[in-house]
């Protein structure tokens, strides 16, 4: 007899167990290991169960002591890779599936969870099981990328390859895909409903990850056989990850499944705070004495669920709460996560609690059961103390799946493996700290002629051309070479679909045999929408990038960012933007906003870039380059967003001419294009008192004219005229002031805009009128009169021969406003064409996919239409027009906020907290508001200013009101400044009143002083009344807000808010942290058009959530449906009663005996004074205390009698 090592002994123990629990089950044909008393083969519990075989073959390997240890090694190896041979050829037959499911992301079309086990063939129909499991197919590539990285080869052709590479585009879009998730399910009532789940986003980003540039050949593999993943992918579902976390979905506020994402094998999060939280949430609502419940009110196999149906009724789930089986197998996840972080205290406490619920099978060895469940004969006593009663083992014995994760952490803590031999590709060290990133930022000047216009500015940059042998192209080209990749006619696949490329991508260089390409990032390659036009809203998106770099990047070497500087950059002077030029300078300095950046030549940075080979189109086929370059040719033409508009008639202005105000812009809609507008503010002059003042009334500038844009195309050649006939709106040389409309415009409007609006005007007196005017007011009124009447398709005939219809028309007026600024005729033209946001669908999916429903148009239902799941963008584009109706500027407006919305959700989350539901059409509103507030002006003149402001200056006004910040007007302000300047420059110094208020209180003087009072009593009037509107709008709710309602309806029949019943039995439907159950309370409080009274009944709400957390004993009598409305009504009154008592300001209004009872004289919505809008929550006459006192009474709270003795501290 042979002697053994104790390691020999103990390993070969290990086998025993090992052969008797698994790999005895393995079908000798195909592989597969079925699934407990069924034939069926799971594909994650395989892949679950082979792990441990993987692991002894890797610890023979290390610690052979005699050559039949390296034959077991090898015998071991070869079962798993039969095994994944296995499932990958299963998954294969399913071929014309996964081609079909890339376009269209049906359940139906998804590769199936499950397989014969003995022939490999499907085993349950498409529509008969939950099929579409994510995180299923990511573990299978996750373990196969790391398998194959240890040394086994399991990939043999190229044709698998292809394969595999196309279940990486199957997975890539995870973020926004629903799926049946790890426990086949979706939805927890089991009815078949998909759900975006956080196990399987987090499976597929570590696949990704895992996978990327893995040769599935080893080290015999060549350029052929090595998988690609654009990491663009991967980082959007870590982001979707990091905002869902410790949820995993809709239905499970926490899922015990998560612990496979927080640690072995998915090692997905990387930010340790959020690791811990996800764990320690998981140990509190989950765990108990033998293991995890799978999730909340889990009914599988409890003592309650009834096994005749699969699905379960809503109302039922309260009966399986504090009964739920425990898993062990999440013990051995614990024991995992800990071995691998290096936790050895949480080793050693769930080793010993894990060994202590393992059994011993028939043959004496210790195996892990499936579940323990409660017996039936003692649920009652455990619904009455929970925790407390001996459950009994049930389901399968062994679990194979725990079993294998069992003994991979026998194996590990025993030493015969380490941490780095069963993740060889390293993916544990994800929250290893990483050094400071530089970001290289490489300038290209279109040509000389710019080059020269940057060396004024003292920026020494490189043109297009002198880069080479480098090439440079748009992101369009990198989006159609990845289009390649994954291309198998023997299999008829097409590669990968979708036409987007992100900025980590396009970061990157790359190398193709001996040529390499750098691309520019893609914001640049947006043609078709107008926000591409504004220069500012450029730069911001290339800061935004910038910070973007310095979170995300992940990969070796540094980001490289090329940014092209092009004419159509340039102003009316032909010079070089001031902002631009600030931007570069900073660049050029070393920081820009935090972020490390290097400014230098393209050339230079090739040996510090991340480079990645091409290896996909430099194979055996001899036409790859051919290919690429017939690519380029038809792709790579310069990126210009902006047409260069000629003119009909040449004509030169000096430089001196063009002065500050000739390149201000209008800020006056007039005409039927007005007409056409449905921005409305709500009128706060009632409240405030305050005359108008029109400071700001110079900024209303008459009409530019289309001559207002020099023509310089004899001076500078370089400018592309349209061909005359392409041009059919006239120009005049420029009058004295170019701002000014002239005198015959001016008749013209008069007539047309009081006389019913072209009433009697035959439309082709029309085209005669517009062939002769200058008036760009006057082109577009009369162009929106041909195109309500007439149609886009109409032929005007302007040229005085057919081929002229009005859609060429609007197209040409909409670039003149472009050039001119006219941000408003933008919007408008924009609308009329129907232009679309270039990736408007994506946009919207970036806001669902973190949990927020979308809204467009103004409340209430059906007017205001909700998306709550992704739409192909034209659905989402018509559902926009048709909330918006006949007012396309609106429709444009809505588009370019969701714009903003996605941008900001990506880079600021935080913004976005404890808000559900974004409701565009209000958010307008409220932009409005705030414009006439900040502006001083009446509301149609805030709704003209709102429409012209710029991109920029929307997106830093949209992000001001979204942060919740006071802002004001300083004096000291330019007043020659157009409504963007100031708001721009206001925000960007971040002054406010009050902040104003305190300068002035520094400054000496009596009549300093008086500035200082009533400058504060201004700023104090209206401000809570403005902060309830914007958290209405924006649909914020204090923190904690959702589960504090559920607390309260568990102790009452219901909560009426505006006539709509939250009823108790939602309680029994949902948990308090189910996301499902915010959903319901926010479609009540959405019934309510007027934010600020949806503020109140929040507030009311969370006064009663209040004495239902301080009433521990159960003393207050709430069997009754608490009508919430009525108690804001309520506090009202007693409001206005105080108000009478102590003569306070409500006395001017409502606070009378005179003052009606069915309206508020203040005009206050709903009959609530809007003095009680704007009072402060707290404090002796805040609407808290009021609200405190309605609720104590109508839950009949003992009180004093004086009511003024009652203050509440609320806060």
């Amino acid at each position: 007899m042979r002697n053994r090592s104790n390691s020999g002994v103990r390993l070969d123990l290990y086998q025993r167990i090992i052969n008797k629990t698994i790999l005895a089950h393995q079908n000798p044909v195909t592989g597969l290991l079925p699934g407990g008393s069924t034939s069926h083969a799971w594909v994650r519990d395989n892949v679950y169960s082979i792990l441990c075989v993987w692991g002894l073959a890797l610890a023979y390997k290390k610690q052979a002591d005699v050559e039949e240890d390296r034959a077991k090694s090898y015998e071991l190896e070869q079962s798993v890779v039969k095994l994944m041979r296995g499932l990958l050829m299963s998954l294969m037959r399913q071929v014309d599936k996964l081609e079909r499911f890339k376009r269209t992301q049906n359940p139906r079309d998804a590769l199936h969870a499950k397989y014969d086990s003995m022939t490999g063939a499907t085993c349950v129909a498409d529509d008969r099981w939950g099929h579409l499991q994510i995180d299923a197919t990511s573990l299978f590539l996750l373990i196969l990328a790391q398998m194959t990285a240890s040394g086994l080869q399991i990939v043999f052709t190229l044709d698998e390859v292809a394969f595999v590479q196309n279940l990486v585009f199957y997975i890539e879009s995870a973020y926004m895909i629903p799926d049946y998730g790890i426990w086949e399910r979706g939805d927890k009532t089991n009815h078949g409903y998909p759900e975006l789940n956080s196990s399987s986003i987090g499976m597929a980003k570590a696949a990704l990850e895992a996978i990327n540039e893995v040769d599935l050949f080893g080290s015999r593999g060549g350029p052929g056989s090595v998988i690609h993943i654009l990491p663009d992918e991967a980082q959007q579902c870590q982001a979707i990850l990091q905002s869902m976390l410790p949820r995993e979905s809709n239905s499970k506020e926490v899922d015990a499944a998560l612990l496979s994402i927080i640690g072995y094998p998915a090692f997905a999060v990387d930010d340790q705070e959020l690791l811990d939280h996800t764990r320690e949430t998981i140990k509190e609502k989950l765990q108990g004495r033998y293991g995890c419940c799978r999730f909340l009110r889990d009914g599988y196999k409890t003592a309650r669920e009834d096994p005749r149906r699969l699905h379960y009724e809503l109302w039922e789930l309260k009966i399986f709460e504090n009964i739920e089986c425990e898993w062990p197998i999440f013990f051995a996840y614990f024991i995992l996560e800990g071995i691998f972080s290096g936790n050895h205290e949480q080793v050693n406490e769930y080793r010993d609690i894990l060994d202590k619920v393992l059994v011993r099978g028939a043959d004496g060895i210790t195996v892990m059961p499936e579940l323990y469940a409660v017996p039936s004969d003692k649920v009652e006593l455990e619904y009455s103390a929970p925790g407390s009663q001996e459950r009994k083992p049930m389901g399968q014995v062994p679990h194979r799946w725990g079993q294998s994760l069992y003994i991979l952490g026998r194996l590990l803590t025993e030493g015969f493996l380490s941490p780095g031999e069963l993740d060889p590709l390293n993916r544990r060290l994800a929250m290893e700290p990483k050094p400071d990133l530089v970001v290289q930022v490489v300038i290209l000047a279109e040509d000389r002629v710019i080059q020269a216009r940057l060396a004024e500015n003292d920026l020494h940059v490189q043109t297009m051309s002198d880069v080479d042998p480098i090439q440079v192209h748009p992101a369009r080209v990198l989006s159609h070479i990845y289009s390649q990749l994954g291309r198998n006619k023997k299999l008829g696949l097409t590669g990968r679909p979708s036409s987007d490329v992100g900025l980590l991508a396009t970061s990157k260089l790359y190398r193709l045999n001996d040529q390499i390409y750098a691309f520019m990032p893609q914001f640049l390659d947006q043609q078709t929408f107008y926000v591409a036009l504004d220069t500012e809203f450029l730069l911001d998106l290339f800061r935004t990038d910038v910070a973007y770099l310095r979170a995300n990047w992940q990969m070796l070497g540094r980001p490289t960012m090329v940014i092209p500087i092009y004419h159509w950059l340039m102003d009316f002077k032909l010079d070089l933007p001031a902002p631009l030029v600030a931007t570069l300078q900073k660049l050029q300095a070393g920081y820009i906003y935090g972020t490390r950046v290097h400014l230098g030549n393209l050339g230079d940075f090739v040996s510090t870039s991340c480079v990645t080979q091409l290896t996909f189109l430099s194979g055996a086929d001899s036409t790859a380059e051919l290919e690429l370059g017939n690519l380029i040719d038809n792709l790579a033409c310069p990126a210009s967003p902006r047409p260069k508009l000629g003119t009909t008639s040449a004509f030169h202005v000096p430089p001196s001419d063009i002065t500050r105000e000739s390149r201000s812009r209008s800020n006056s809609i007039k005409g039927i294009v007005k007409r056409s507008l449905s921005i409305k503010i709500i009128d706060e002059e009632p409240l405030l008192h305050r005359p108008v003042r029109h400071h700001h009334e110079h900024l209303l500038h008459d009409s530019l004219t289309t001559a207002d844009l020099p023509s310089l195309v004899e001076e500078h050649p370089f400018i592309r005229q349209p061909s005359e006939t392409s041009l059919h709106l006239a120009a005049s040389p420029p009058s004295q002031s170019m701002l000014h409309r002239s005198h015959s415009d001016l008749i013209w409007r008069t007539h047309f805009d009081h006389h019913s609006e072209y009433e009697g005007v035959k439309c082709e007196d029309l085209v005669g009128t517009l062939r002769e005017t200058d008036s760009l007011h006057e082109q577009a009124d009369i162009i929106h009169y041909l195109f309500v009447n007439k149609g886009l398709d109409w032929d005007t005939k302007i040229s005085g021969r057919p081929g002229c219809p009005v859609k060429e028309l609007v197209m040409e007026l909409y670039e003149k406003a472009g050039h001119l600024k006219q941000w408003w005729l933008v919007r408008h033209t924009a609308g009329m064409l129907r232009k679309r946001v270039e990736d408007l669908a994506k946009v919207a999916t970036d806001l669902l996919v973190r949990q927020k429903q979308l809204s467009v148009g103004l409340p209430p239902e059906p007017r205001e239409k909700i998306i709550t799941r992704p739409l192909p963008p034209d659905e989402l584009a018509a559902m926009i027009h048709t909330a918006c109706g006949d007012d396309s500027s609106t429709a444009m407006l809505t588009q370019e906020l969701l714009v903003y919305l996605a941008m900001f959700i990506r880079t600021e989350p935080k913004l976005f907290h404890e808000m559900l539901r974004l409701r565009v059409g209000l958010i307008i509103q409220v932009m409005a508001s705030e414009l006439s507030r900040t502006l001083h002006c009446t509301g149609e003149e805030a709704s003209d200013h709102l429409l012209n402001l710029s991109p920029f200056e929307m997106k830093t006004l949209l992000h001001h009101i979204l942060s919740g910040k006071e802002f004001g007007i300083s004096q000291d302000l330019d007043r020659k400044m157009t409504p963007g300047e100031i708001i721009t420059r206001t925000l960007q110094r971040k002054k406010s009143t009050i902040s104003s208020v305190k300068l002035s209180m520094g400054q000496s003087g009596q009549s300093g002083q008086l500035h200082v009072e009533e400058s504060s009593q201004d700023d104090r009037e209206g401000q809570w009344l403005r902060r309830r509107r914007l958290d209405g709008a924006l649909n914020r709710v204090p923190v904690g807000f959702y589960s504090q309602v559920w607390q309260v309806l568990e102790r009452c029949h219901g909560l009426s808010i505006d006539g709509f019943i939250l009823p108790q039995n939602l309680t029994r439907e949902m948990t308090a942290g189910e996301f499902k159950f915010a959903l319901q309370v926010e479609k009540a409080l959405n019934r309510i058009p007027q934010p600020e009274y949806r503020q109140l009944q929040v507030e009311a709400m969370m006064v009663l959530s209040l004495a239902v957390e301080h009433d521990v004993n159960n003393k207050i009598n709430m069997a009754l449906t608490i009508p919430v409305d009525k108690l804001v009504n309520d506090a009202n009154k007693l409001f206005l009663a105080d108000q009478d008592r102590a003569d306070g300001d409500a006395t001017l209004c409502c606070a009378t005996q005179n003052s009606p009872k069915t309206s508020t004289p203040c005009g206050g919505t709903r009959g609530i004074c809007q003095h009680f809008y704007d009072s402060a929550p707290s404090g002796r006459y805040g609407t808290m205390t009021y609200l405190c006192k309605t609720v104590a009474r109508t839950l009949d709270f003992p009180i004093q009698e004086d009511d003024n003795s009652l203050d509440c501290v609320v806060s």
